[in-house]
């Protein structure tokens, strides 16, 4: 009888646990190593991604950033995984941490940006097909206080006028899980593309949003975005499949 009656007194909450679906993140370190040292720290950043990170929520991939304060820097970049599985990442016991202290950090200034999670929303994200990633356009935009919830609306219509207008366009959006004021990244938009020339291309999506909403809406939409938000900053990275521990192919399904 006892036995049942703590079944009983579980089973809600077991039903709770399974009922939780964790969202995906993703874990972004900055590095920028000695200018003198840059062959040994490729070196080493290699050899600790193939051995600790070529597979699975802890693959990892290598970007090296080309523009901005940040440029020459890398982007470690881990992911996506659910929050419960950091607390089974690969630590000292299989001898990462050693690794990662004997042959990256020594050649990392002091200088190196910080660590960063990024919540992955699928829900306004463009992701139709399987690709292979190349380059990536990355916006950061810094929002106002309590500003959050508007700046995601936003963004919630002008991925509609994107699905109907632009379909075959590819871009993840990001939420900064621990973001500040000083910082000021509290979303970043990702668009991925092949060929540099994509930049300079005029994909006319103010004519565009404007058939979708009705004529006058993109200039409220910038409007309004500007009410929402301080700032903005961007940076290209261009992946670099031969330091990181996983491919650049991107599975459609898996960022649905």
């Amino acid at each position: 009888m006892k036995k049942l009656l703590i079944l009983a007194f579980l089973l809600p909450l077991m039903a709770i646990g399974q009922n939780t679906e964790e969202y995906s993140v993703f874990e972004t370190a900055i590095l920028s190593p000695n200018p003198a040292q840059v062959s040994q720290f490729e070196k080493g950043l290699t050899s600790h991604n193939k051995k600790y990170h070529g597979e699975g929520l802890y693959g990892t991939r290598v970007y090296w950033i080309s523009n901005g304060p940040n440029t020459g820097s890398y982007a470690w970049v881990m992911g996506p995984f659910p929050w419960s599985a950091i607390d089974y990442r690969p630590t000292t016991e299989n001898g990462h941490d050693i690794d990662w202290d004997n042959n990256v950090m020594p050649y990392v200034t002091a200088g190196s940006g910080g660590q960063s999670y990024w919540k992955f929303n699928s829900e306004v994200s463009r992701f139709s097909k399987d690709f292979t990633i190349k380059n990536m356009l990355v916006d950061y935009y810094d929002v106002k206080r309590g500003k959050m919830k508007d700046a995601m609306k936003l963004i919630e219509k002008i991925n509609k006028a994107y699905a109907e207008k632009l379909p075959n366009e590819t871009y993840g959006i990001y939420t900064n899980e621990f973001g500040s004021t000083k910082e000021g990244r509290d979303i970043a938009v990702i668009s991925f593309f092949d060929k540099s020339s994509w930049i300079g291309q005029n994909n006319e999506m103010d004519k565009k949003y404007d058939e979708v909403y009705g004529k006058g809406s993109w200039d409220q939409f910038l409007k309004d975005w500007y009410d929402v938000t301080v700032g903005a900053e961007s940076e290209l990275w261009i992946f670099r499949p031969d330091l990181s521990g996983i491919s650049g192919e991107v599975k459609a399904p898996t960022r649905q």
